[in-house]
């Protein structure tokens, strides 16, 4: 016993550090693209300087490094047990009666680990960083005012209406949204007040709004309602736990927001009336990820540890490489029919990470028992 255990310790040694490795020398690599990507489009833009474009460029790497880690872990595994297989360590231990599924719990553990700390401790500092990237971005390197503005400035949102009923629901559509600093101004507003049973009880039409300090600011607004004449135009303020920063991070990709504050900003997206399916694949997406890792560890021990002696280990590495590309594409159609609404949202996101599984612990169970 004391023996599988110094054993899984050296492994998962082994492992880590193979896997450190690649995960620099990759994020590296594509951030060295995406670098000479934003140096081709701030080509034509004087006021992007080569400062600002390394700017952008470093604030996106840590976002970078977690899309990149599940790879990083396949090639970094695939690495390291080639390297124990060809120097026959690992046929010494097999030899001895240590069992591949023992001495490769450690790194399997060490996969997950790296999946847990990506997802609840790198993946909200990214998502800052990435947030303030986006924004640079915008303004010094794109033709558009931000995300609103992909919109053509036109603003649909529900919200709770408790000052006219306790479960009564507003809603409310706004033309020319604009954004001033910590202020949102919109023209043309109307806005829908109903009851708990979705019947209409007034209506608002108002030239102006702006949407500040936890209400929207009505100015010359008229209120219709049944079988009563139009009240004359007055400024009306109508309460909301909206802010101009949720109404951006709404349309904004939900990269940009913490794993830990996605599911309270989850539900009110669906209390406001905006699509939430972006925002809960992306949180199932995080929340599979240390599956995602333990995966493609045991998919990386299960094509690297057939013994040299037999041939074809390029060919097995290879085909490693080639099944890590092809979770990693069925992740990404999984998630676009996510997306669509053809899959639930959890099925989309933990379907990639299962069927991998089972392929892995497939190839272990031939390499270890057949």
């Amino acid at each position: 016993m004391n023996l599988a255990v110094t054993l899984s310790f050296y492994i998962a040694r082994q492992f880590m550090s193979a896997t450190i490795s690649m995960l620099m020398a990759l994020s590296g690599l594509v951030a060295m693209f995406d670098f000479i990507e934003l140096l081709r489009r701030s080509a034509s833009r004087p006021e992007a300087t080569f400062g600002l474009v390394s700017q952008i460029a470093a604030l996106r790497l840590p976002y970078i490094a977690v899309e990149i880690l599940p790879f990083a872990i396949l090639l970094g595994g695939i690495l390291c047990f080639w390297r124990l297989t060809r120097s026959s360590e690992l046929i010494v231990a097999r030899a001895a009666g240590i069992s591949a599924w023992e001495f490769l719990a450690a790194p399997t553990l060490c996969a997950m680990l790296f999946g847990a700390v990506a997802t609840a401790g790198i993946s909200p500092v990214s998502s800052v960083m990435l947030a303030r990237a986006e924004a640079m971005d915008n303004a010094f390197l794109r033709n558009g005012g931000g995300p609103l503005a992909l919109h053509g400035g036109e603003l649909w949102l529900r919200q709770a209406d408790r000052a006219l009923n306790p479960q009564g629901i507003a809603i409310i559509h706004a033309h020319g949204v604009e954004l001033h600093d910590t202020q949102l101004t919109a023209r043309d507003v109307s806005v829908f007040r109903l009851d708990a049973g979705d019947h209409l009880l007034s209506r608002i039409e108002a030239a102006r709004a702006t949407l500040a300090r936890g209400n929207w600011d009505l100015e010359d607004a008229r209120s219709i309602g049944p079988d009563r004449l139009p009240e004359a135009p007055h400024r009306v303020a109508l309460p909301t736990d909206l802010t101009v920063g949720r109404v951006q991070d709404s349309f904004a990709s939900p990269d940009t927001l913490s794993v830990w504050t996605l599911p309270d900003f989850i539900g009110l997206l669906e209390r406001s009336g905006f699509s939430s399916i972006r925002h809960r694949l992306h949180f199932q997406a995080l929340l599979a990820l240390p599956l995602l890792t333990a995966t493609m560890a045991l998919v990386s021990a299960g094509f690297s540890m057939r013994p040299a002696r037999r041939g074809g280990v390029a060919r097995m590495i290879g085909g490693g490489v080639a099944t890590g590309f092809a979770l990693f594409l069925v992740s990404k159609v999984a998630a676009e029919f996510g997306q669509s609404g053809a899959l639930p949202v959890i099925l989309a996101a933990w379907a990639p990470a299962l069927s991998g599984l089972m392929l892995a612990v497939a190839l272990l169970l031939h390499t270890e028992d057949g």
